[in-house]
C-alpha cells in the first residue's frame, strides 16, 4: 500500500464557521464546497480537512449526529513563537498558552468555532 495524501474529516455543527476560521487563519484553501460539506487543503505536507455538517445523510446512520470531539488536530510546526503571536494578533484565543514540555516540545493550542482543538508542536532540544 502507498498512501498519497491524507484527510481528517470533521462533522461540525456550523461548516461555514470552521470553514472561515482554517481559511483565515490557518492558511487552507477550499477546494469544493456544497450545502454542509466543504473540502480544505494548503500547499505544504499539512493532510487535507473535510467538514461535514452534522446530521448530513452521506455518513452512516450511526455517525450523523457525533460531532468532532474529544480529538486534537496536531500541526508539527517550525517558527511557532511567530505563529502564536500571529494567530494572538489576527484575533484568535489561545485556548493552551504556549509551552515547552522537558521532553523537548513546544507546543500551544487554539479552538475553532466548533470546539475543533488545534494544535501546533515545536520540536527542539529538550531542556536538562
Amino acid at each position: 500500500m502507498q498512501i498519497t495524501a491524507s484527510t481528517v474529516s470533521l462533522t461540525v455543527d456550523d461548516v461555514t464557521a470552521s470553514q472561515r476560521f482554517f481559511t483565515a487563519h490557518l492558511g487552507y484553501v477550499e477546494q469544493a464546497a456544497a450545502e454542509g460539506f466543504a473540502s480544505l487543503s494548503r500547499d505544504d505536507a499539512a493532510m487535507d480537512v473535510v467538514l461535514l455538517a452534522r446530521g448530513t445523510e452521506v455518513l452512516p446512520a450511526d455517525q450523523r449526529d457525533q460531532r468532532a470531539s474529544g480529538l486534537i488536530l496536531a500541526f508539527t510546526t517550525t517558527g511557532i513563537d511567530t505563529e502564536e503571536k500571529r494567530l494572538r494578533a489576527e484575533g484568535v484565543e489561545i485556548t493552551m498558552p504556549l509551552r515547552e514540555e522537558p521532553w523537548g516540545e513546544r507546543l500551544f493550542q487554539v479552538t475553532d468555532p466548533n470546539g475543533v482543538i488545534v494544535q501546533f508542536v515545536e520540536w527542539v532540544t529538550p531542556t536538562a
